[in-house]
């Protein structure tokens, strides 16, 4: 017997009420593919790329988190809204608290905190990036970082491009998604 998604949804806002969530996610279709985003009372700790696949995501954060993690559109609809304004209403910077607790390395973190500054419409380099961090010699590190970025676009890795030009990598969304995220929000690169 399938159980339908209303009460699916239904028992994950009463055991959300009771607190028994370690996370939630919900998933949320945006011109770039559909994003699985997940919070925890701390704030948005994952979004993944529809090239991820779900299973791992979910035990990923299971494993750090803990084991109740729990889907439901209606809690998560703040988090749905600012990604739609996000897409429909032109650049802004995310103003959703964030959880870094899937980020084990403390400089990652660091890295991470300093790239939620950089506003919409510009970019930063890694070696940028990584004086802003405290180590301008880390350029490589700050790369790893946005690479293992969970919270992409809360925390806009996409805003930081090589001192070589041209965007540069970007995980699973690849280059092509990097411009048209750069693109939206009106950000110069220089050409490669």
């Amino acid at each position: 017997m399938k159980l339908s998604p209303e009460f699916l949804e239904k028992l994950a806002g009463a055991a959300i009420a009771e607190g028994l969530a370690d996370a939630v996610y919900t998933k949320v279709p945006t011109p770039i593919g559909t994003l699985l985003v997940a919070t925890t009372e701390k704030g948005v700790c994952r979004v993944s790329f529809e090239d991820e696949r779900e299973d791992r995501v979910l035990a990923e954060m299971a494993l750090v988190l803990g084991p109740r993690v729990l889907a439901s559109d209606k809690a998560l609809r703040d988090v749905r809204d600012a990604f739609e304004a996000y897409f429909e209403e032109g650049p802004h910077t995310f103003d959703l608290p964030v959880d870094l607790s899937l980020v084990h390395s403390p400089f990652r973190k660091k890295v991470l905190q300093r790239l939620r500054k950089v506003r919409s419409g510009t970019v930063v380099t890694y070696g940028g990036l990584a004086e802003k961090a405290g180590n301008p010699r880390a350029a490589r590190a700050a790369g790893t970082a946005c690479a293992t970025n969970p919270v992409p676009l809360i925390v806009p890795c996409h805003r930081v491009v090589p001192s070589s030009g041209g965007v540069g990598s970007y995980g699973l969304g690849g280059p092509r998604v990097k411009q048209l995220l750069l693109d939206l929000e009106g950000a110069k690169v220089a050409p490669r």
